[in-house]
């Protein structure tokens, strides 16, 4: 790889997408996300919910922080796609063996969560995302 092409590319923070099912409030799911995220030391760049119940957050952080922002997210009450899970794991294993080259480095996580009332949710389990 070119010199030129290599500092590009470690320009450029990592990027996830993922998705989650939850089944609280989008009003508070967003606001307790928010609060967790600055809690960590992230930024919040964009966050909102639709009248569908559909949430999406795009937020950064140093990537030596994974492991709380991966327990927050859990913490909060998402259901993380198996994906999601998948490709978290493996940041958060990545960052933790190179933590002296990495760990300042910006990730980025562009989140959809899809919120269910608690009545449909106690009928079903929501689990299965792709």
């Amino acid at each position: 790889m070119p010199v030129r092409s290599a500092v590009q590319a470690m320009s450029i923070p990592w990027a996830m997408q993922m998705r989650a099912v939850s089944i609280e409030d989008p009003a508070r799911l967003v606001q307790t996300l928010t609060g967790a995220i600055l809690g960590c030391g992230g930024w919040v760049l964009s966050r909102g919910a639709n009248d569908s119940g559909a949430v999406s957050m795009l937020f950064e952080f140093e990537r030596q922080a994974c492991m709380e922002i991966y327990s927050i997210l859990i913490g909060a009450g998402l259901e993380l796609s198996q994906n999601g899970h998948i490709s978290f794991t493996e940041f958060c294993r990545c960052t933790r063996i190179h933590q002296h080259e990495c760990g300042t480095e910006i990730a980025s996580v562009d989140l959809e969560i899809q919120t269910f009332p608690v009545e449909l949710a106690q009928g079903a389990h929501i689990c299965h995302l792709s």
